[in-house]
């Protein structure tokens, strides 16, 4: 048996062929294709075993470490494909102007996206945006629960999620109400008839919003007369919140019916739409 498969060999090293200017035998790209598949078999082994082991230990998150695998098992891959292609006798060097210009092409798809990456990090390393900061970007506005090398993600607090790149962030401008200080102003509008007592009126405003266990006590409430309206005197109420996170609607609405409480038990009306029709020439 030893003797016939030693004959074989031979015979299969006599077949002699040339494939572009390398010279080969039948022998020869046996051996070497065997070679080839035993390298790449080996890179997804180890790229498998690395994920196994290793990656679901160090990444919680699945999309993360389906991520980190992807990435892992594309570098071992080339790897082994370079390892694969040198045992077959091919001359790496002359894939190096098709590998610069398939670079330049890529790099000129994925200039977005680099774009991103590199925000990202600059995001991260600055910290000009911490999660939980409450912000507005491009009209939506909401609290920041995650910060990836690739996009920011926001949450409002009807629960809608906005994916911003990170790109638009470091590009444009975008308003950060927790940068220097997480407390925001509200104002609330109210209009009162025109004979009311404007003293009296601000009294009741400022007890009102103070009544608020949301309302800060320094800055303290406010009331101010804005405006004088066709139906009686605009006022508008002032007043800081420590936490916007914790929901603006409520402490609007608390507000209100305090204030409406207030006017209502030292008899103030709200203005009324007056019901005069101006009519036209005849």
């Amino acid at each position: 048996m030893w003797t016939d498969l030693y004959q074989a060999l031979l015979s299969l090293e006599n077949i002699h062929f040339v494939i572009g200017r390398t010279p080969w035998t039948l022998l020869g790209l046996l051996n070497s294709t065997l070679h080839a598949l035993l390298v790449l078999m080996l890179a997804l082994w180890a790229s498998a075993a690395l994920e196994k082991r290793i990656l679901r230990q160090s990444l919680g998150d699945l999309s993360m470490r389906k991520a980190a695998a992807n990435v892992v098992r594309a570098g071992l891959l080339l790897l082994g494909l370079m390892f694969a292609l040198s045992t077959l006798g091919v001359d790496l060097t002359a894939l190096s102007v098709l590998g610069g210009a398939l670079g330049v092409g890529v790099g000129f798809g994925l200039q977005k996206l680099a774009a991103n990456y590199i925000s990202g990090f600059v995001i991260l390393l600055e910290r000009s945006l911490r999660i939980g900061d409450w912000v507005k970007v491009d009209g939506f506005e909401g609290v920041v629960t995650d910060i990836t090398t690739r996009f920011t993600s926001l949450r409002a607090l009807d629960g809608r999620e906005s994916i911003v790149p990170n790109e638009m962030i470091i590009t444009q401008r975008i308003e950060n109400s927790s940068l220097a200080d997480s407390r925001i102003t509200l104002t609330l509008p109210v209009t009162v008839g025109p004979q009311s007592d404007v003293a009296l009126v601000q009294k009741i405003l400022c007890a009102a919003a103070s009544a608020s266990d949301k309302v800060l006590v320094d800055p303290a409430p406010a009331a101010f007369l804005r405006s004088f309206v066709p139906d009686g005197l605009e006022f508008v109420v002032v007043v800081w919140i420590a936490d916007p996170t914790a929901g603006q609607l409520g402490v609007r609405s608390a507000v209100n019916q305090a204030i409406l409480l207030g006017l209502q038990a030292e008899g103030i009306e709200l203005a009324r739409p007056s019901t005069l029709l101006v009519s036209g020439p005849k």
